[in-house]
C-alpha cells in the first residue's frame, strides 16, 4: 500500500499526477504552458515570503501583548481563520495564491500571541525555540539535498502511521481533558511528558523530508505554478508545528529548574 504525505497539502492529489512531457504538453496547451510550472526555487522564493508576512504579523501582536494589550482575541481568531484558510486550500489549491498569503498573515497572529505569553513566563524561550526549528529545518534539508536520509514508501508510511497516532492521541486527550478532571501526561513537566515531547519533535521533524520530497516530485511532474503556493504552504504548516512543539519542551525544562 502507497502512503503520501501526512500534510493535506502535500498529499493532495495534484502532487500525485504523472511526469507531463514536452509533447503531452503540446497536446494540452490549456493546462499548463511553459514558464508556468511549478519550480523548487520558486516554491522556496514563496516559502521565505510567507515566513516574511508570517514574521510581520506575529512583531505586531508580540508588541502589543508587551505593551499592555490583550491579544488573545487575535491569537485564537489567528488559530480558527488559519485552520479555515488549511481546509479551503486542501480542496481548493488554485486558490493558494491568495489564501497561502493570508494563512501567514493569519498564523503570525497566533503565533505572536502565544509566543508573547510563553515570553512572558520564561524570557528567552522564544528566541531558543526559533533557533531549534531552523536548525532542524537545515539538517533535515541537508540530509534529504545529499541523500542522506532517503524518502522511500516504506520510510512514508512509517512517518505517516506516527503522525496519525500522535494527531489520535492528542484529539483524545483533549477531548477528555475538556469533559473531565483529568489531565493529560504530556501537559505536565515530568519526565514522561518530556519524553513524549521529543518523540512529538522528532516525528515533525520526519515530516519535513516528506515535505521536501513531495515539493521536489511536484517540480519534477511540472504541475502547475500555483502548486508553488499550495507547497510553500504546506511546508509552513509543518514549520509552525515543529516550532510551537519546541516552545512546550523548552517551556517544560524551565519549569523543572
Amino acid at each position: 500500500m502507497k502512503f503520501k504525505s501526512n500534510n493535506p497539502f502535500l498529499g493532495n492529489k495534484n502532487f500525485a499526477g504523472k511526469a507531463v512531457t514536452r509533447t503531452a504538453d503540446a497536446e494540452n496547451a490549456e493546462w499548463i504552458s511553459y514558464g508556468e510550472e511549478m519550480t523548487i526555487s520558486g516554491t522556496i522564493n514563496k516559502t521565505f515570503l510567507m515566513l516574511v508576512l508570517l514574521l510581520m504579523s506575529a512583531t505586531v501582536i508580540w508588541t502589543m501583548s508587551f505593551n499592555g494589550y490583550n491579544t488573545m482575541i487575535f491569537a485564537i481568531g489567528g488559530a480558527i481563520a488559519g485552520l479555515v484558510l488549511v481546509l479551503i486550500s486542501a480542496f481548493k489549491p488554485q486558490l493558494s495564491p491568495y489564501l497561502a498569503p493570508a494563512y501567514a498573515v493569519v498564523e503570525g497572529l497566533f503565533i505572536g500571541g502565544l509566543s508573547a505569553v510563553f515570553e512572558a513566563m520564561y524570557p528567552g524561550i522564544v528566541i531558543q525555540a526559533v533557533g531549534a526549528t531552523f536548525v532542524t529545518f537545515l539538517v533535515c534539508l541537508g540530509l534529504y539535498k545529499y541523500k542522506i536520509v532517503k524518502v522511500t514508501e516504506q520510510f512514508k508510511s512509517i512517518v505517516i502511521a506516527a503522525t496519525l497516532a500522535v494527531a489520535t492521541y492528542y484529539l483524545i486527550a483533549w477531548l477528555v481533558s475538556m469533559f473531565t478532571s483529568f489531565t493529560p501526561v504530556h501537559h505536565g513537566n515530568s519526565l514522561m511528558g518530556i519524553g513524549i515531547n521529543l518523540v512529538v519533535i522528532v516525528i515533525a521533524a520526519l515530516n519535513l523530508f516528506l515535505d521536501f520530497d513531495m515539493i521536489e516530485k511536484g517540480a519534477e511532474r511540472r504541475q502547475p505554478k500555483f502548486m508553488e503556493w499550495f507547497g510553500a504552504m504546506g511546508l509552513m504548516i509543518t514549520l509552525v508545528w515543529l516550532y510551537i512543539e519546541f516552545l512546550r519542551l523548552l517551556a517544560k525544562f524551565s519549569s523543572r529548574d
